[in-house]
């Protein structure tokens, strides 16, 4: 993936009319610093360099799709403005950035920062300014705890529940399983370790090798070696995109043949499994909640459709293959939602009262059955998956939707 300036502002406003209609004029309003009669900023970090550049993918798409609407009259009248800033995947540079666009571009709030620990570095100089840190691009259950971090929500489904979903159907499909797990040393791996070990509960000892990588390393060979050396026969490959790619052609360099399962963070065909060999990855099993674009199944899906048709004239550099590029879509729609049924109070404290109000919610290219839903004690909009194993071109569903 290209790497992309600095600061790349982006003049977009942001309308989902199969949803919403034509945007309305905008009238006076109520406003906290970032909002006016005729804008809304926000404001965004994305790897767009360093080892997690294959998510920047998602910061694109946003940004196409914020184009797209900008052209449609904005939300309310009013355009959007993102500011995406690369933080090359590490925290202090998070830090520098979001200190950037908070005091001296003076967004109305952060949103779709990705990776877990960028967004940790963040989330308590957000909440302590009472700048709202909306649906960030991670699972770490911490953007779920309203009353420790008011001014966060989450977006997907939590790694813990992830990992609680993958152990049931390890143990439901592979009840004698010898399993290796080897996760990021970071809190979302952490997270998705301490959720696939309740998941396994009395059968935790089944895990016969566990080993963890840095994102600083050039490869997890040695690890997915020691995994085969061990005699593991399942393979639970929480790593982010480059590593998860390189787990699963080591393991075909060594004929070494486990069941697979990977998180839903790093189940892009086009930039895990393509990269590992298309070969190589038939049979892997992982969690989904939105529709794979290679997927036969939505050739027909109105929502596809027009996703497709906005792939092909907004982000048309883009893979199409690349599921991200949904994600980026999915989290564009989920923002301006949020703005829209802000209507003229553009108060930081009526973005998190809206964020906290969904009920059963459908967008487009989410999963049938997957809805969002929040609460004020509940901020995870996405609680919701669907297994899916791939068969050489694409992922198949199947199983009925899972989740908390």
């Amino acid at each position: 993936m290209p790497s992309m300036p600095g600061k790349q502002l982006i003049h977009g406003a942001v309308a989902l009319l199969a949803v919403l209609g034509a945007a309305s004029a905008a009238i006076a309003g109520t406003y906290d610093t970032g909002a006016t009669d005729t804008s809304i900023k926000l404001g965004q970090t994305m790897p767009y360099s360093g080892p997690a550049s294959a998510y920047s993918a998602i910061g694109r798409a946003e940004a196409a799709y914020f184009k797209m609407v900008n052209e449609k009259g904005g939300i309310n009248g009013r355009k959007v403005d993102l500011i995406s800033m690369d933080d090359a995947y590490s925290p202090s540079k998070t830090v520098e950035q979001m200190r950037r666009l908070t005091e001296s571009d003076e967004v109305l709030a952060m949103f779709s920062m990705l990776g877990t620990a960028p967004n940790i570095a963040a989330q308590r100089y957000l909440n302590a300014k009472k700048i709202p840190q909306l649906f960030p691009s991670s699972g770490a259950s911490r953007w779920n705890d309203p009353q420790h971090f008011p001014w966060t929500t989450g977006s997907q489904p939590t790694y813990k529940t992830e990992g609680r979903i993958y152990a049931k159907w390890i143990l439901a499909n592979k009840p004698n399983a010898k399993i290796a797990v080897i996760t990021p040393n970071e809190d979302a791996g952490k997270d998705y370790l301490a959720g696939f070990k309740e998941g396994l509960g009395e059968h935790v000892g089944q895990i016969v090798s566990e080993a963890v990588y840095e994102t600083s390393d050039p490869t997890v060979d040695s690890q997915i070696v020691k995994f085969k050396a061990a005699g593991a026969d399942v393979l639970f490959d929480e790593c982010t995109p480059k590593f998860a790619a390189q787990a699963i052609k080591k393991a075909a360099e060594l004929g070494w043949k486990p069941q697979i399962i990977l998180p839903a963070v790093s189940n892009s065909v086009g930039s895990v499994l393509t990269p590992a060999g298309l070969d190589n990855a038939i049979g892997i099993v992982t969690g989904a909640f939105q529709k794979d674009p290679g997927d036969p199944r939505w050739a027909d899906d109105p929502g596809m459709k027009a996703w497709r048709d906005w792939m092909k004239t907004y982000n048309s550099s883009a893979d199409p293959a690349d599921i991200f590029n949904v994600t980026g879509y999915t989290m564009a729609q989920m923002m301006e939602l949020v703005l829209h049924r802000a209507g003229n109070d553009l108060t930081r404290a009526n973005l998190m009262k809206q964020t906290q109000s969904f009920k059963d919610v459908e967008l487009p290219m989410l999963l049938p059955g997957i809805k969002l839903n929040t609460s004020a004690e509940q901020v995870t909009p996405i609680r919701q998956l669907q297994m899916a194993r791939f068969n050489g071109k694409s992922w198949e569903l199947f199983g009925d939707v899972l989740g908390e």
